[in-house]
């Protein structure tokens, strides 16, 4: 038995509903069916009654949620005691940060907060949105910082995570220059000669943003998807050498704009149709108890409440 089972089991008893649970916990719906299921196998009896909508438990369901809880609570302080012996003497926080966040905002970010805020130790765990998100979910960092828009929100239960609002940038096009400064790739193109494309590869965050700006343009737009990555990084890198248009972070490209290596590939009158705008958000698990955590962490937290964030620019 999986303790992510009991957890995805605890979420159904009080959801109510499958769908519901899934999106919480991240996963499909049928993948998260297939863990109830697991965990009916494992028991060896039925805990949830599918006859009935909304969901309901069980009489032996009902007996596993309330053992369930006291079985996670018991869990969820011994990470903690752990984690506080893990910390003590270094008090290093842990963040988890997609890959694009991690090369353009997250240095930055940093550099501003010692400023402000005052030295401290990190430790950064790079990787794609869904498993940043999970990184936090299932306790293996402090805080995540991930960008947000509303038509891709992260599923996160707002009773358990908090979040602070660390700003906002805007993911629009790119291309580089010619010799006047032109840029060699002029959107929106023409049905004839589509400009080369340099796209997110299916599922990155990012690449739903940019499908979501192109389908909202109010314009045909000729491309022609010539590369595909999952990171910003790498399209930027393409796109600095002259193989084609990309829809990149501000973050990502500040240097480069402001040495001229990259120019945005929209017209004036295109550019704010051709863009969008995404804040970037930092989330944590809500102290459980009467008793606040202390520690770097939990003074940083407090710092980013009480007096907001350094700006993006």
């Amino acid at each position: 038995m999986e303790t992510k089972w009991l957890e995805d089991f605890v979420s159904l008893a009080e959801t109510r509903s499958f769908s519901r649970s899934a999106q919480l916990r991240h996963v499909t719906q049928p993948a998260f069916s297939r863990r109830i299921q697991a965990l009916e196998a494992w028991a060896g009896t039925d805990l949830v009654d599918r006859s009935s909508y909304p969901t309901r438990l069980t009489p032996a369901g009902k007996t596993l949620y309330d053992q369930a809880l006291e079985m996670l609570q018991g869990l969820h302080n011994t990470r903690a005691m752990l984690r506080a012996h893990t910390s003590s003497g270094k008090d290093v926080v842990a963040f988890a940060v997609p890959h694009t966040l991690a090369f353009t905002f997250f240095p930055a970010w940093v550099s501003e907060l010692h400023a402000q805020f005052g030295p401290f130790k990190s430790r950064l765990i790079a990787l794609n949105v869904h498993d940043a998100v999970m990184r936090l979910v299932e306790g293996g960092c402090d805080l995540l910082i991930a960008y947000h828009h509303p038509s891709q929100p992260i599923q996160l239960d707002a009773e358990r995570y908090e979040m602070v609002s660390l700003g906002q940038e805007a993911l629009a096009p790119y291309a580089k220059p010619d010799a006047q400064g032109q840029p060699l790739y002029r959107l929106p193109g023409a049905a004839q000669t589509p400009l080369p494309y340099l796209g997110y590869a299916a599922g990155a965050y990012l690449g739903h943003l940019t499908d979501l700006i192109l389908k909202q343009s109010g314009i045909p737009i000729h491309l022609d998807r010539v590369y595909e990555t999952d990171m910003a990084e790498g399209l930027k890198a393409m796109a600095l050498e002259g193989h084609g248009v990309a829809f990149l972070p501000s973050s990502a490209v500040r240097k480069e704009l402001a040495a001229g290596k990259l120019v945005s590939a929209a017209p004036a009158e295109l550019r704010e149709p051709l863009q969008m705008v995404m804040d970037v958000r930092a989330y944590r698990e809500r102290p459980v108890g009467k008793d606040v955590p202390q520690g770097t962490a939990q003074a940083l937290w407090a710092h980013l409440q009480a007096h907001g964030a350094p700006c993006l620019g």
